[in-house]
């Protein structure tokens, strides 16, 4: 009986503190004067402190990635071997090989001899850009026209000449134009009636094709890709026999250099041509522009293949041009 008077008196005691501290009326008989047992907090807050923005980015530390030099190694970090001692082999223990230019047009006619595959099929590249420039700016997609040394095509580009002057127009004509004229040909061109693979324009007519901006699109004539000019023969044997191609995915470059029934030769020359052309559209000194490169026909198996080979000039050849050019 005592314990459960105990226990009464614990639980009226807790319900009058409660009572007092939510500040509602107290039937207890206790004066409503007498001091409440309130919760008092002997510390202050600590003020949250604001951090600027550009002292957390200096205190921030990047990693950089670790560089695990391995050349002295019997194996390359992460494979089994450097190379395959065997015919059959799983690809993924071995680091890729990375083969010359030269070796690897030669390997590309060995496949299509082994498979039996037709010999007359065209030979593609594909790029991968560094379009990295200084500070956060880039290169720019960019599409650009080169006239390779061995053309493989067998019909020649369509060409459509822009001009006001009727004696441009019938020399362009002559020379090879399939269209030539002034703002007569823009209604045509817009309502689908005749159509070319490229556009070219005198400077004075630039200005009026305005209205083909969307139609045209990519085909536009631009000065940057030379389709703008007043030399209208230079233009014309340039786009006639001219070969495309353009940035895709935002740095990639996949185009035809050759047939594979070519000669090693002249498909190296187009190879390099394209290679040049490629590299012209980044400053030198910033570095590779061309991060990897993989050469492929349409039967065989892709080949990954140093492009520097093309692009550095052997030692004695740059002497011989420096000679040359000193005693010019």
């Amino acid at each position: 009986m005592a314990s459960c008077s105990r226990t009464v008196w614990k639980v009226f005691a807790g319900c009058q503190r409660q009572l007092l501290r939510a500040g509602g009326p107290a039937f207890t008989g206790i004066s409503p004067t007498a001091p409440r047992n309130l919760p008092v907090r002997t510390f202050a807050a600590v003020k949250p402190q604001r951090k600027n923005q550009k002292e957390d980015k200096e205190k921030e530390v990047k990693k950089e990635r670790r560089v695990i030099d391995d050349s002295d190694s019997q194996k390359p970090y992460g494979f089994t071997g450097w190379a395959p001692v065997d015919d059959v082999y799983v690809p993924r223990f071995y680091p890729r090989t990375n083969y010359g230019a030269a070796e690897s047009v030669d390997m590309l006619k060995t496949f299509q001899r082994l498979d039996f595959t037709p010999l007359k099929q065209p030979i593609f590249i594909d790029l991968r850009l560094n379009m990295k420039l200084e500070k956060k700016k880039k290169v720019d997609a960019f599409i650009s026209t080169v006239h390779l040394p061995h053309p493989f095509k067998t019909e020649m580009n369509k060409v459509l000449v822009f001009t006001a002057d009727a004696n441009q127009a019938q020399f362009a004509l002559e020379s090879g134009a399939v269209f030539a004229g002034g703002v007569e040909l823009i209604q045509p061109i817009l309502d689908d009636e005749i159509s070319a693979d490229f556009y070219i324009t005198v400077p004075d007519m630039l200005q009026k094709l305005v209205p083909l901006k969307n139609k045209l699109r990519k085909k536009f004539p631009k000065s940057k890709r030379g389709a703008v000019g007043i030399n209208i023969l230079k233009m014309l044997e340039m786009f006639k026999t001219g070969h495309e191609y353009m940035v895709e995915n935002d740095r990639y470059v996949r185009t035809q250099i050759a047939m594979l029934d070519m000669t090693d030769e002249q498909i190296l020359a187009n190879l390099e041509t394209v290679l040049l052309d490629v590299c012209s559209q980044r400053p030198a000194e910033m570095g590779p522009f061309i991060e990897r490169a993989i050469i492929a026909s349409q039967t065989s198996e892709a080949l990954w293949f140093r492009s520097e080979d093309l692009l550095q000039k052997p030692a004695e050849q740059q002497e011989e041009e420096e000679k040359a050019v000193l005693t010019i």
